[in-house]
């Protein structure tokens, strides 16, 4: 039986992935019914969107006393959506909390490789939720 298969039946959603040209996995994900382009990143703790979105998604954005971390950047200030909705390929959550920050740094550095910006990085926290199972030959991403 295929790893398809067998997830489906276990009522997983499957995601198809693209490789970006800096050898990230792109995704596609709806925040608040509306559309963007993310990196799914099993390294990041949170679920991010580039503060230059917040409007893209209607956010409401709140100060937060959490400092951001990553991609060769430190110290960022960070501010904070509470209560988002995100839908991946038919999987749904409610009452998402989103990071805000800039990704200026990461949009740049996409970009120096001829790469598409993205609106923000899908972290741990919804793989976790998901009980997410990646499939890196396949380019897949299970959630369920």
């Amino acid at each position: 039986m295929s790893l398809k298969k067998l997830l489906k039946e276990k009522g997983y959603h499957r995601i198809d992935l693209e490789f970006t040209k800096t050898s990230h996995l792109e995704l596609v994900a709806k925040i608040n019914d509306i559309e963007g382009n993310f990196i799914l990143d099993t390294g990041a703790s949170s679920t991010c969107v580039g503060l230059e979105a917040v409007e893209h998604f209607k956010l409401l954005a709140e100060d937060s006393d959490v400092k951001a971390a990553g991609a060769g950047a430190t110290d960022m200030l960070t501010q904070i959506a509470q209560k988002n909705s995100i839908e991946i390929m038919g999987w749904k959550k409610k009452k998402i909390d989103l990071v805000l920050f800039d990704l200026k740094h990461v949009n740049q550095a996409l970009t120096d490789h001829k790469a598409e910006k993205v609106h923000g990085i899908i972290g741990a926290d919804i793989l976790k939720k998901g009980k997410a199972i990646i499939d890196y030959k396949n380019k897949a991403l299970y959630l369920k």
